[in-house]
């Protein structure tokens, strides 16, 4: 049996639990034997991931859901080989990514970026169950509620639980957010709404779908919102792009202990 190296209680994050880097953030939120997984990441890991969590003794036949935060593909590759691997978990995510990913919709997903030569296998994949705004999920006695945050995309959720805000692409560590582009559905005005959404709340913590999780802090949010309010008026906006330093400080970070008292 593995360790169980939880991030905060009732959570673990995947790439924590495995000392490495994998797409994207990969969470299970549990309360005793019932557990589920916020997003899946890639096809080429899903197997992995969930072997991980029957080693970790969790009863696969006590997923309740396979949650999507978004329907990008970074984020869903790997859901439906873990639909097939858990096929007692209802599948739910937004209206709007039920239909991009019902569609194979390559573009808004982004499966498919020509200009950067990115053209990955998007599989059909059907959502059991659509969710929105005010939804609570429950797992256990534990009860996660659905915010709708768009912006990065038309269909982002978050989900609250407690003090912490499974944020996805709304914001990083760095300040960064999840990429803006037109066809990929962004709207910066509907970004800079949820982004003071999140500042206004009164969660601790964000936990957000690509590196590591942080305080909830106000000046970087407010920072953020501004430099988007800026990119309202600037004809030279766009997501190019070479690097992104932060992604190298976490995959150095996963190695440690996470504690939350010294970050």
């Amino acid at each position: 049996m593995l360790e169980r190296r939880t991030l905060f209680p009732n959570v673990i994050e995947m790439n924590y639990q495995a000392r490495r880097r994998f797409g994207c953030c990969v969470y299970l939120v549990f309360d005793g034997e019932d557990w589920m997984l916020i997003d899946i990441g890639y096809e080429d890991t899903a197997r992995e991931i969930i072997d991980m969590i029957r080693q970790m003794d969790f009863p696969l036949a006590k997923c309740k859901y396979l949650v999507v935060t978004h329907a990008d593909a970074d984020h869903i590759q790997g859901l439906k080989l873990a639909q097939e691997m858990l096929p007692q978990a209802v599948s739910v995510g937004h209206p709007l990514a039920k239909s991009a990913l019902a569609d194979g919709d390559r573009i808004l997903t982004y499966a498919e970026i020509p200009a950067q030569g990115i053209s990955i296998n998007l599989p059909r994949i059907h959502l059991g169950k659509t969710i929105d705004e005010g939804d609570l999920l429950e797992v256990g006695n534990l009860k996660i509620e659905t915010w709708h945050t768009p912006g990065h995309t038309q269909s982002q959720l978050a989900f609250r639980l407690g003090d912490l805000l499974f944020s996805g692409d709304n914001i990083f560590r760095d300040g960064c957010v999840g990429n803006i582009d037109a066809h990929h559905g962004s709207d910066i005005s509907a970004f800079i709404k949820s982004l003071e959404r999140i500042r206004d709340s009164d969660v601790k913590w964000l936990l957000p779908s690509h590196g590591p999780a942080f305080r909830k802090d106000n000046r970087l949010l407010q920072d953020t919102i501004d430099r988007l309010e800026k990119y309202q008026h600037m004809a030279d906006f766009g997501t190019c792009a070479v690097d992104w330093p932060l992604l190298d400080e976490w995959e150095a970070e996963l190695s440690k202990q996470f504690d939350p008292e010294l970050v």
